[in-house]
C-alpha cells in the first residue's frame, strides 16, 4: 500500500491561539489512574495515513461547535474535586507556542496534565518537562527509526533527529511516561516491532496498540484494512517484555 508523502507538512506554521477540535468532559481511560477530561487540538505536522481523526489533522476555518479556552477552564474550575486531570491530545499539541501558558492555568487549578505527542518538537517537550507543566507524557513511536519506515508511517519526510531527541528527553527524565506503537498491517511487521523494541530498550512502559479500522481514516484505504489478530500482538509483547519495565497490548 503506497503512501503519498506531504513533505510540506513539516513546515507547519506556528499556531498562536490554541484551536480546539473537541472536548470530552469525562474519561476513565485516557489518563492512567485518573478521572480526566480530554482536550483535542486542531492541527498536526504528520500525515499518518491510518489516522482516524482526519478532521483534526488539517486545521480548517470551520471550527464547528468547539468550546473556547475560557469555557473549558470554567468547566474545569466548577468540577474541582471530581476531575483529577486533563489529557491533552490531537492533532499535535506541541505545535502551539502558547501551550505552556495554558498548562500553567491547568496546574494553577491543581490539575494533573497528560500530554500525547508525536515527538516532533523536542524543544517544546523539553520546556514542558523542565517547568513541571506535564505529569505524564505518552509518545508515539510510529515505526523503526529509519528514514524509509518512519516516512511511510507518518506520511511526511521523517524528522528522525527530533524524534530521537524527544525519546532521549523522556528516557532520562523523572516524569511519568509511556511509549506506544500502533501496529498497523501493511506498515509494520514483527521484525519492525522487534527493531523498535531494541531502539527504545529500557523504557519504563511500552504499549503495542491494536489498529482500529474505522469508517474514517486520513487514507480511506485503511478503513478497509483488518487489524492483526490480538494473539499476534500478545506473542510479540512476550518476546520483548524483558526490554521494558512494563510491556503490554492495548486495545
Amino acid at each position: 500500500m503506497g503512501v503519498l508523502l506531504e513533505k510540506e507538512a513539516l513546515s507547519f506554521p506556528p499556531l498562536q491561539g490554541i484551536r480546539w477540535g473537541g472536548f470530552q468532559r469525562l474519561s476513565l481511560l485516557d489518563y492512567p489512574g485518573k478521572v480526566a477530561s480530554v482536550l483535542f487540538v486542531r492541527g498536526c505536522n504528520f500525515r499518518c495515513p491510518f489516522c482516524y481523526n482526519p478532521d483534526l489533522v488539517r486545521p480548517s476555518p470551520q471550527e464547528g461547535n468547539s468550546p473556547s479556552t475560557e469555557e473549558i477552564l470554567e468547566y474545569l474550575r466548577k468540577r474541582k474535586g471530581w476531575i483529577d486531570g486533563v489529557a491533552l491530545t490531537g492533532g499535535e499539541p506541541t505545535l502551539y507556542p502558547s501551550l505552556p501558558e495554558f498548562l500553567r492555568e491547568l496546574k494553577g487549578e491543581g490539575l494533573s496534565v497528560k500530554l500525547d505527542t508525536n515527538g516532533s518538537n523536542p524543544e517544546m517537550l523539553g520546556r514542558l518537562l523542565r517547568e513541571g507543566l506535564v505529569d505524564y507524557v505518552a509518545m508515539d513511536v510510529k515505526a523503526p527509526l529509519r528514514e524509509d519506515a518512519y516516512s511511510r508511517a507518518t506520511g511526511v519526510s521523517a524528522p528522525l533527529k527530533a524524534v530521537r531527541e524527544s525519546l532521549s528527553l523522556l528516557l532520562s527524565s523523572g516524569a511519568e511516561y509511556e511509549l506506544r506503537t500502533t501496529v498497523v498491517p501493511t506498515l509494520l511487521e514483527e521484525k519492525d516491532l522487534l527493531e523498535i523494541a531494541g531502539e527504545i530498550r529500557g523504557a519504563r512502559r511500552y504499549y503495542l496498540q491494536q489498529f482500529r479500522c474505522t469508517p474514517q481514516h486520513l487514507d480511506e484505504r485503511f478503513s478497509r484494512l483488518p487489524p492483526y489478530p490480538r494473539e499476534f500482538l500478545e506473542e510479540v509483547a512476550k518476546k520483548i517484555s524483558g526490554y521494558f519495565g512494563s510491556c503490554r497490548v492495548r486495545g
